[in-house]
């Protein structure tokens, strides 16, 4: 894609300046080598909090944890590959072991890729659904008893996924294949390409019917203090759709969705305030959703009315345990 004039930032700055001190807070945040994640990274860090940046093992996620450091940011990577079961146990298993004592205040559920192929995980799952939601579901599980132990130190701790409009174009509820070993038999890309965004379309319903899903399960717990939350960012020059351009996003079809995306959209800063609401906002209630109103207007992150669906969030729920394999959501991983 043509490179594009950088785009003004309007909302970004001021609501972050907003926030209170986030000093002896931890927030680990997957994907933010790059794009929203790293700016979330920065702006937590700059408020004082300690940061744990969860990415896949590359140059840029190293360089990206090299220069957050430089800006005197309290900052650590650890590896986290959300396209393999095996190695988001690993991270979560790291997670314990460094951050046992002091838990976790904020896990961000960031990470995301868009409109790939109707490809197969090691594990089986389709890679859109297995990165973008399931992964997140198990590390979720994974990271409770530091949840846990910030909720008990500290008064409450906070899950946070990023969902997107997408969710909603094409509108199509949830459905249980997409969320099944199913990979590679998912329709593969289907006329002009239409199938892969059908499948990004799932997972990122899927992230916020996670939302609702755990939080009424969580909130079930005596003295539940774990708050679970949704953002979207609207339509944002994140860099994701030149990445998903540059990784055979090359049909008619993928250049009119990316273009459309782009046409109206606000900052990559603009487009993290969802999320920096989620994550640094005092006061903020279980099962809150913020971002911009409508599907595919920029502007700033509001509180959005919930768009609760029970059926889909029980699918969601049953299938993600069936997906990773747990048994008891919040009793500690033996990993």
């Amino acid at each position: 894609m043509r490179d594009r004039e950088p785009i003004q930032t309007q909302y970004f700055d001021k609501l972050i300046a907003s926030f209170p001190s986030m000093q002896g807070k931890t927030v680990a945040i997957t994907g933010c080598s790059s794009g929203m994640g790293l700016i979330l990274a920065r702006a937590c860090g700059e408020h004082g909090a300690r940061i744990v940046m969860l990415n896949r093992p590359s140059k840029g996620a190293q360089a990206a944890l090299e220069d957050i450091q430089r800006a005197g940011v309290n900052a650590i990577g650890i590896e986290c590959d959300l396209s393999s079961f095996e190695k988001v146990r690993h991270a979560g298993a790291e997670l314990r072991r460094r951050l046992g004592d002091s838990g976790c205040d904020v896990l961000c559920n960031n990470a995301g890729v868009m409109g790939l192929e109707d490809l197969a995980t090691e594990d089986g799952f389709d890679v859109q659904m297995q990165t973008n939601h399931l992964s997140h579901f198990l590390l979720t599980h994974e990271v409770w008893p530091l949840l846990e132990k910030a909720e008990q130190l500290r008064g409450e701790a906070r899950v946070v996924n990023h969902s997107s409009g997408a969710r909603r174009a094409p509108s199509r509820p949830l459905q249980a294949k997409y969320l099944q070993a199913k990979g590679g038999r998912l329709g593969g890309n289907g006329l002009l390409g239409f199938n892969k965004w059908v499948r990004y379309q799932q997972s990122k319903l899927a992230n916020l019917m996670f939302t609702y899903a755990l939080h009424e399960h969580a909130g079930q717990r005596p003295d539940n203090r774990i708050k679970s939350l949704c953002a979207h960012p609207g339509p944002t020059d994140s860099g994701l759709q030149g990445k998903t351009a540059s990784s055979g996003g090359t049909l008619l079809l993928d250049r009119y969705i990316l273009s459309k995306a782009l046409k109206n959209a606000h900052s990559a800063e603009d487009g993290t305030c969802g999320l920096a609401r989620c994550v640094m906002e005092p006061g903020v209630e279980s099962g809150a959703f913020f971002g911009p109103e409508g599907q595919s207007q920029p502007g700033p992150a509001v509180l959005l009315p919930p768009e609760r669906d029970a059926a889909a969030e029980a699918l969601l729920w049953d299938e993600s345990l069936k997906a990773t394999g747990i048994r008891n959501f919040f009793e500690e991983s033996v990993s």
